[in-house]
């Protein structure tokens, strides 16, 4: 298994023993000063620009987690979302789907680009969990159920509505970094397949830019023309959008080589630069 593939392997991996770890756990610990927190901090160091009122912020959200009518109720945010009116600029809007990991780094060297997790709401929410006691109020700080994909689960809506709304006010060029080392690169099920692309707006978006990414190694199990990929296309352009689809962007392969240098086909990039020579032109890129 390729370095990409087994760090994206890795990290579902990693995120199941986190999630069973937290459903044993509950809420995190300190959850109040962590998100009121980061949200003075978003508002003062990233976007002073916003108006935002913090504390009203927290009070939303926590009445949307505690104060539904039932757990078998679906959990409504709107009216925290409601508090954040903010919007972000054309052009910059990256969706992802298990390319995690290389998301990071990628737009940590493309910084134009714009992520769910540099909105207020991500930044806010980013890598935490919470859930409501069923018999008293307040959060459970003991065991939270697993994660879900359903409406009912109080991480999980939180996100489907965040994201839902980045993907509603993308405008006009947007990028999509998918995984071409794995089956499925495109899921209907991911929340990019089954929430995102369905709220982006073809009077909006400009052009899907699809940047397909493989191990330098392999396996290339999928491309712009092949597998799960070729049906995104095939959706974009039912619903009228533009698109154009690039395998292995050299930024992105530059960035495995720097995660993993030890890849044979950095090595001979590496010994191409040393000698002053073009490095040798294959598949893998350099």
């Amino acid at each position: 298994m390729g370095s990409f593939q087994t760090s994206v392997f890795g990290f579902f991996i990693s995120q199941l023993c986190i999630g069973q770890l937290r459903a044993q756990l509950g809420t995190t610990a300190n959850i109040r000063p962590i998100v009121v927190g980061r949200c003075y901090n978003y508002i003062t160091l990233v976007d002073p620009s916003l108006r935002i009122d913090c504390e009203d912020i927290w009070r939303r959200f926590e009445e949307s987690v505690v104060l539904r009518s039932s757990f078998n109720a679906t959990v409504d945010y709107r009216q925290m979302f409601d508090a954040i009116p903010q919007t972000w600029p054309c052009n910059r809007c990256l969706f992802w789907s298990q390319t995690r990991n290389l998301m990071h780094s990628y737009t940590a060297v493309e910084r134009h680009f714009w992520t769910l997790e540099d909105t207020l709401v991500g930044f806010m929410f980013n890598e935490l969990v919470w859930c409501a006691r069923e018999e008293r109020s307040g959060f459970d700080f003991g065991s939270c159920p697993p994660w879900a994909p359903s409406r009912l689960h109080t991480v999980y809506s939180l996100w489907r509505q965040a994201s839902q709304n980045f993907a509603e006010m993308a405008c006009g060029n947007v990028t999509v970094l998918l995984n071409g080392s794995i089956s499925n690169a495109f899921n209907r099920q991911s929340m990019f397949g089954s929430v995102e692309l369905d709220g982006l707006d073809p009077c909006r978006v400009d052009y899907v830019h699809i940047r397909v990414v493989t191990n330098l190694e392999g396996p290339f199990t999928e491309s712009c023309s092949k597998g799960s990929i070729a049906d995104l296309i095939q959706i974009l352009r039912s619903r009228g959008f533009r698109w154009t689809c690039t395998l292995n962007d050299e930024t992105l392969m530059n960035l495995q080589c720097v995660q993993n240098p030890e890849q044979a086909s950095c090595q001979r990039c590496a010994s191409g630069f040393s000698r002053g020579t073009e490095p040798p032109t294959d598949p893998c890129g350099c």
